[in-house]
């Protein structure tokens, strides 16, 4: 299969920018020939296009979803490629109510790249994820306009454990805790119980279905996932291993597949990072039958 410059070079032939859409549309019907499933692909542009808030994870986005979902036969599951910065969660709770709605816990997450946040919460929701080295998933700890829930609350904490013990550093902690509003402090704990809720009954109801030990499974993937402390920011990049480490359900792309199944799965990757790089789009969810919903 293509390498990013093969698939460059085919673009160019086939008719540069105007062929973006057929050489897509090729790979993602390839591979759900070799897969015998239904794909679709949900991908941002946020790489190419780091301004544009549409890119990340909302809820037009399950417009998109529902397009794509249309007239498919629902019985042949769902791999679900995402590519993507996350978004919000509420959102994202929406999305995955819907996808199990549409497929119940038969969908498998393909990771190419990136999944991060809240794509990192959608991947976990399925009942596998593959990834390949060059893949990373990322911290679910929540997000106030690129603040830590958990800086907040740990940085609250600090101030009352200093201005007791020093009632001196009051002025400048109210300086500093003054910045927040009065019920912003209880807000960033509620984001930060409902994240972990969420990613914990998911893992529950769908990777670990059936596991006895699911609810011990659960809690440790989430406390890790969901522990700023320790993940220390949230653009961490989760590695294969170290997802295999922390007890989530994860393939390996080299390993675990043939050599075309990776193949496939990178051509359509380097696929979307072409039309990004030379379109207006900013975000795309389409299927192997070539049905769209473009952002720009």
């Amino acid at each position: 299969m293509p390498s990013w410059n093969e698939v460059l070079a085919e673009l160019i032939a086939t008719g540069g920018v105007s062929s973006l859409d057929t050489v897509r549309r090729k790979y993602l019907k390839l591979f759900h020939e070799k897969t015998g499933r239904n794909v679709i692909a949900y991908y941002s542009g946020w790489l190419q296009k780091p301004q544009l808030s549409m890119a990340h994870v909302n809820d037009d986005d399950k417009n998109g979803l529902m397009a794509t979902i249309h007239n498919l036969d629902r019985t042949k599951g769902l791999d679900l490629i995402l590519h993507t910065p996350g978004g919000d969660i509420s959102a994202t709770e929406s999305i995955v109510n819907y996808l199990r709605a549409m497929f119940g816990t038969d969908i498998r997450a393909f990771v190419p790249q990136l999944a991060m946040s809240a794509g990192t919460m959608l991947a976990c929701s399925c009942n596998e994820i593959i990834m390949g080295k060059q893949s990373n998933i990322g911290p679910i700890d929540p997000q106030y306009g690129g603040i830590p829930a958990h800086g907040v609350i740990a940085e609250f904490e600090r101030a009352i454990q200093e201005t007791k013990k020093d009632p001196g550093t009051i002025p400048m902690w109210q300086v500093i805790v003054g910045k927040y509003h009065p019920t912003f402090i209880g807000e960033c704990s509620n984001a930060i119980d409902l994240a972990s809720q969420m990613v914990r009954e998911w893992l529950e109801t769908g990777m670990f279905q059936g596991d006895p030990e699911k609810k011990r499974k659960s809690e440790a993937i989430v406390d890790y996932l969901n522990n700023h402390k320790d993940t220390k920011t949230h653009s961490r990049h989760i590695h294969l291993d170290e997802a295999k480490r922390i007890g989530l359900t994860i393939r390996s792309l080299e390993d675990d597949f043939d050599d075309e199944y990776q193949d496939l799965v990178l051509t359509i990757h380097h696929s979307f990072m072409h039309t990004f790089a030379n379109s207006t789009h900013s975000k795309i969810i389409e299927n192997h039958l070539g049905n769209a919903i473009f952002w720009s």
